[in-house]
């Protein structure tokens, strides 16, 4: 039976992988099922109000340090009934997308053969391999730079080839600010717009009165 024509379209979740040098899009990963719960938490980045200081005011030193932790479900159960039409799930289970999430945990494998190239052939200072910037996407108004900062598997259920056909990933992800990236680079930029997106949410929701507080006004 098809679903029904009005129904909204659901939209996932994902990753969108940037080439840090030539800022072109490298790959884009979406979660097979959005997460149930999204876990945020800021911490502030300010200066001043200290006890007995009373000639200081609180500035702020920087953008506030956010984090997101989320659970993703990845099932191949239902692939696995129609073996024809999806051989690779037959074949390999879930493998394949936890293979491909787990390549933002470390470099590639032609990275590493070439830093031993260059070790080998007498190179004395050798740059730290560059990892691709990762834009974390929670509907069109979170595309916001993050850093993967945690990283988990649990493999729920097996195939007879021992083959994972059922996972709970858990991520944990730091937001890039242009403290970490810069005004001039592609991932400041994006900060810039998440942020102006949050003031522009901000914008939409409407004063009070001090009667709504309980109290007339405020009295230096």
């Amino acid at each position: 039976m098809s679903a029904y024509p009005r129904s909204p379209k659901l939209v996932k979740a994902g990753l969108v992988l940037i080439d840090p040098a030539s800022a072109a899009v490298q790959r884009v990963i979406s979660l097979q099922y959005n997460s149930d719960m999204l876990t945020r938490s800021l911490q502030v980045q300010t200066t001043g109000g200290e006890a007995h200081d009373r000639m200081e005011p609180v500035r702020f030193k920087g953008p506030a340090v956010e984090s997101y932790k989320l659970e993703a479900d990845i099932d191949a159960t239902d692939q696995l009934e129609y073996p024809a039409q999806h051989p690779d799930a037959a074949g390999s289970g879930i493998q394949p997308q936890l293979a491909l999430l787990e390549s933002l945990m470390y470099p590639s494998a032609a990275q590493l053969a070439r830093v031993d190239s260059q070790a080998g052939s007498g190179v004395l200072e050798i740059a730290p391999m560059l990892a691709p910037l990762v834009l974390f996407v929670w509907g069109k108004n979170r595309i916001v730079p993050v850093k993967v900062t945690d990283f988990g598997i649990t493999e729920e259920a097996f195939d007879p080839l021992l083959n994972p056909i059922r996972a709970k990933v858990s991520l944990g992800l730091r937001v890039l600010s242009v403290d970490d990236l810069g005004f001039s680079s592609r991932g400041g930029a994006l900060y810039m717009a998440y942020l102006q997106t949050k003031e522009r949410m901000a914008g939409k929701v409407q004063t009070v009165s001090f009667a709504a507080l309980g109290i007339g006004g405020i009295n230096g």
